[in-house]
């Protein structure tokens, strides 16, 4: 196993690029997924928050809020655009990667 930081052609970056993301009435890869998708999905999302279970959902609104602001920093077009590390950080918290877990 490397040690290495995941760069562009990590298979576990790939994966998390490829996995779906039900958005638009649609599955679509994570990677293709775009500001105004990710920007729909965090306001979706931080409408749902209230209390009870549904308090749950807030960290993941949040980090899709982060995604959405990471986008708009590096003037990506789509999520396969942004740095590999921050894809990476930002998985696991927007549940594209399960919680503690890998798709590997």
């Amino acid at each position: 196993m490397s040690t290495s930081p995941p760069g562009p052609s990590s298979p576990e970056l790939a994966g998390i690029l490829a996995t779906t993301v039900f958005i638009d009435g649609a599955n679509r890869p994570f990677g293709e997924l775009t500001i105004a998708q990710a920007r729909e999905r965090a306001d979706e999302l931080r409408s749902a928050v209230g209390f009870g279970p549904t308090v749950r959902i807030a960290p993941v609104a949040r980090a899709w809020r982060e995604l959405t602001m990471a986008l708009e920093r590096a003037g990506a077009g789509s999520v396969a655009e942004l740095e590999p590390a921050t894809v990476m950080e930002l998985a696991p918290k927007l549940w594209v990667v399960p919680p503690g877990g890998s798709l590997l």
